[in-house]
């Protein structure tokens, strides 16, 4: 038997893939499937399930296309209804996988159809869970993504409680849990970094499994500090539910290359928004103007999904060279699949067609702090609340990144606006975005508030009024 986790760290996402006697199951594919085929192949096996837990909110999964691929069945759990064949799974039905045995527990709470999986061996030992966003390590899954539901999140809260208590915490404490998301995800509030743990452990340490816990304080403090979700997850989770185009056609229509003048003409006659990949260092000395940075060396597809209203506006892009297909790949997997083509030749093919090109101004915290001792300036803080509350420069304004659209209106047009977050990633996203905009009196911090703790500006923190 093998067990494997394939872990996506842009998406904070885990896959699985279980081999025993030349049968495979995969379990919540990402959107781009070859991998899974070719490591079947190269064993000798042949994949017999595409094992899903839930409509993926965060993530558009590969269980469409893996199944035209391989003719594998797709299974999802009790009450799931697609716009695709699939297996609808009773609770406790058991898929014989080679030697070993699949069995489906229904454990609705973070989604209706929320479904865990137990692998037992060949001797029928129960030796792992695979538990999807039903329980994390070191959290359980947020409970207000169901799709096209009248319940409330306290409603859904009310069945995590129960699925945990009567389905999972029953289970043997030496299994192994493999959950379908870690640290960075936006389906939990504080997931660990960890991938796996054993199931007494979280008995132990997870404070949603606490066995003295009642059910009306698991859903308070399960639905107590949960943010908006992104704009982007009803989105993915109705394309996992219908179905979406195939990866290979999005990867050919995407993979075009243009020349400066193409490249111009394709984004004034199809409205396109040019997409930056970069380096933040590389965008900030020159760009198209225009163009919004998203930078391929951080959390790009998240953000794209968080900022990008329209998941089928057309998109061109700038990549980092010999990275065009990645760029193409991780917008697929957030369900943006209009892309039309990149660059050739990046920004310097742009340079030398005579085209115009644009920068950010940056300025290091150092001199920031000499800039504010004679002079009062606006400092816009774009990291999350409780990064803002934990400690920010004195009379900063906080403006999160991930609600710059609903929060246009609150950016002084009147004055230059100081960017920060907290390495200089997310500041010159919103840079950029206020420069499409119009708005070009912006200076980004260099380095964040990383380099800002180190000078003698005058930090706050917020103090909760119980504290006083």
């Amino acid at each position: 038997m093998i067990i494997e986790q394939l872990y996506t760290g842009c998406l904070a996402e885990a896959a699985y893939y279980i081999e025993s006697n030349g049968e495979v199951a995969i379990i919540d594919p990402l959107r781009e499937t070859s991998q899974y085929v070719e490591k079947a192949k190269q064993n000798g096996a042949e994949i017999k399930y595409i094992l899903e837990t839930h409509f993926h909110a965060d993530f558009v999964s590969g269980h469409v296309d893996l199944a035209k691929k391989t003719g594998a069945e797709i299974v999802f759990g009790p009450t799931a209804k697609t716009e695709f064949a699939i297996h609808t799974a009773t609770d406790g039905e058991e898929l014989k996988l080679g030697n070993v045995t699949i069995q489906v527990i229904h454990t609705p709470g973070h989604t209706l159809e929320s479904t865990c999986y137990l692998l037992k061996d060949e001797n029928g030992k129960e030796v792992a869970l695979f538990s999807g966003d039903t329980l994390f390590i070191g959290d359980v899954g947020r409970p207000d993504l169901a799709v096209k539901s009248d319940l409330s999140k306290e409603d859904l809260a009310k069945m995590l409680f129960d699925s945990l208590r009567n389905r999972v915490m029953t289970l043997p404490d030496d299994i192994i849990v493999y959950p379908g998301h870690g640290a960075g995800s936006a389906c939990g509030k504080n997931l660990s970094s960890e991938t796996f743990d054993t199931l007494g452990n979280q008995k132990l340490t997870n404070y949603a499994l606490r066995a003295d816990m009642t059910k009306e304080e698991f859903v308070k403090e399960v639905t107590e500090g949960i943010l908006p979700p992104p704009q982007y997850f009803p989105k993915n989770a109705m394309m996992n539910k219908s179905g979406y185009a195939e990866f290979d056609d999005v990867m050919s229509a995407g993979n075009r290359a243009w020349s400066a003048d193409e490249f111009e003409r394709i984004a004034n006659e199809h409205h396109a928004l040019i997409l930056d990949t970069r380096s933040k260092e590389d965008y900030a000395k020159e760009h198209i103007p225009g163009s919004i940075f998203i930078g391929l060396d951080g959390g790009f597809a998240p953000w794209v999904g968080a900022l990008i209203v329209d998941i089928h506006q057309p998109i061109l892009f700038i990549a980092p060279g010999g990275q065009e297909e990645e760029v193409i790949t991780r917008l697929s997997r957030v369900g943006y699949d209009a892309t039309l083509g990149y660059l050739k030749g990046g920004i310097e093919a742009w340079k030398q067609a005579g085209k115009e090109i644009d920068e950010v101004v940056g300025i290091s915290a150092t001199d920031l702090a000499l800039k504010m001792k004679s002079n009062e300036l606006s400092v816009v803080d774009v990291r999350k609340q409780g990064e803002y509350d934990s400690e920010h420069v004195h009379n900063a304004a906080n403006i999160p990144l991930d609600y710059i659209n609903s929060n246009m209106d609150k950016l002084d047009k009147n004055s230059t606006l100081f960017l920060h977050c907290k390495s200089g990633y997310r500041s010159l996203i919103f840079a950029s975005i206020m420069k499409s905009r119009g708005m070009h009196d912006v200076v980004n911090v260099e380095g964040g508030f990383e380099a800002l703790k180190e000078t003698d500006i005058p930090k706050s923190a917020y103090v909760c009024p119980s504290e006083l």
